[in-house]
């Protein structure tokens, strides 16, 4: 049965219509619309009958808290102005219906059926609603699920790649975990959004991927490289981004493969690519890498400090590397970096993505001879990439 409550400061009103009323529904009695309020706080009302013009609250003032503590609750507006700007002033702050004084019965009747109807549709909606909610969420969640599920396939597949590049190469072991939780840490200090941190991520594993089409007689050899050797050795980005050329959820990656040695004086290669219009991801893995390869033990030297690491990255900002990522490598305590450093040499998780709104820990693969020194800098930036 539909619960209904009749308000009116005029109890000769209240009592008509609950007269006729509540033979076929609940009735509830209210003189005014604060006690209207106090009993809806308490009770589910169907529908509201009241008059506009009481003392204390009115019943168009009334309605807006009818809507927020019942919603589904209709609202039909009695009164005896005649006027159509004050039934257009009901119905526009949310009335269902205007009835004039004096009203007929049949008139009273038929409105309160439209709307009873009008709360059941209401009442159907939510309920539907709601239920499309759960089922979205529900579905959500098993999307999500798989999404995860072929993400962490694509990392490990990648993961496997980039350990069998690294295998070319026993000197650089164990560079590809530290360069992409580097990468990541200064990913994350520079706002990079989830995407453009997997892309990051994705880059820094497989930065040297092209080093495929570099023969082995090249990569491997061990006195000084000659020009023509040279020359094939700066076409390993391009390869790599060929490599990776129409596998979408590599796009992003691909920009780092074949950026990362741009210099940012525009001194680099394989384009000469100059300040921003290198990918940005790519600069801030040019630092990452950078300071892996003054920090991380060779055959012909030892690795070297934290410090000296810091001293050279400040030695060539603005030539090599952009000041924007070394002056986040700087707001990143030295702890920390440390921190990364014996995760990957332990195998452990190291920088974790999903902490961070992002994807999750890294390998990536790399292996070779290929330095700096050929271009002038110094023998701390050797790098292994």
């Amino acid at each position: 049965m539909a619960h209904i409550l009749i308000i009116d400061d005029q109890p000769e009103i209240r009592n008509l219509l609950d007269s006729v009323l509540s033979e076929e529904y609940e009735c509830s009695l209210a003189s005014s619309a604060e006690e209207a309020l106090a009993l809806l706080s308490e009770e589910q009302f169907n529908l509201i009958i009241s008059d506009i013009t009481m003392s204390g609250m009115s019943g168009l003032e009334m309605i807006p808290h009818v809507s927020k503590v019942s919603p589904d609750t209709v609202v039909v507006m009695i009164s005896g102005l005649h006027d159509i700007e004050s039934a257009i002033e009901a119905l526009q702050v949310g009335a269902f219906d205007y009835i004039t004084k004096p009203f007929n019965l049949q008139q009273v009747e038929a409105s309160i059926k439209r709307a009873l109807e009008h709360h059941d549709l209401l009442v159907a909606k939510r309920r539907h609603d709601e239920h499309l909610a759960r089922l979205v969420e529900a579905r959500t969640a098993e999307l999500n699920l798989a999404l995860n599920s072929v993400e962490e396939s694509y990392r490990a597949t990648l993961k496997a790649l980039a350990a069998a590049l690294e295998a070319r190469d026993h000197e650089t072991h164990g560079h590809s975990q530290r360069v992409v939780n580097f990468s990541l840490r200064l990913g994350h200090e520079l706002g990079l959004g989830q995407r453009q941190m997997m892309s990051l991520e994705f880059g820094a594993l497989l930065h040297d991927i092209g080093k495929i089409g570099v023969p082995d007689a090249i990569l491997h050899k061990p006195a000084k490289l000659t020009e023509e050797e040279w020359i094939k050795m700066r076409e390993h980005p391009l390869h790599g981004q060929a490599i990776l050329r129409g596998i979408k959820f590599l796009e992003g990656a691909a920009c780092v493969v074949g950026q990362h040695h741009e210099k940012f004086d525009g001194t680099g290669y394989p384009l000469g690519l100059k300040g921003e219009r290198i990918d940005l991801k790519a600069r801030i893995f040019a630092v990452a890498d950078a300071f892996d390869a003054i920090t991380s033990d060779r055959v012909y030297r030892i690795g070297q400090s934290y410090e000296v690491a810091a001293a050279e990255l400040d030695k060539h900002t603005g030539h090599q590397f952009d000041p924007q990522v070394v002056a986040a490598f700087h707001q990143i305590p030295r702890e920390e970096w440390e921190e990364l450093r014996q995760s990957s040499l332990t195998n452990q998780e190291g920088f974790n993505i999903s902490s961070y709104a992002a994807a999750s820990e890294n390998i990536s693969g790399q292996g070779n001879r290929e330095t700096l020194s050929h271009s002038s800098m110094p023998h701390q930036l050797q790098t292994t990439s």
